[in-house]
């Protein structure tokens, strides 16, 4: 049986952590933002861009 090393389960709790605390874009969260948009690209871009600016001014990036 495989095993992995502890920085390799390491990164995978920190994945976990930031998927529970909603840093990370599931495949169903993609598609939640799609239906609500009717799957209009331009209104999903604009919603995309309109979140990257409030997460990198969060981040001070």
């Amino acid at each position: 049986m495989p095993t992995i090393s502890k920085k390799q389960y390491d990164d995978y709790k920190q994945l976990c952590k930031e998927r529970d605390e909603g840093r990370i874009l599931t495949p169903d969260g993609l598609r939640f933002i799609c239906e609500a948009y009717n799957y209009d690209p331009e209104a999903i871009g604009k919603h995309m861009l309109e979140v990257l600016v409030k997460v990198t001014q969060k981040k001070g990036l």
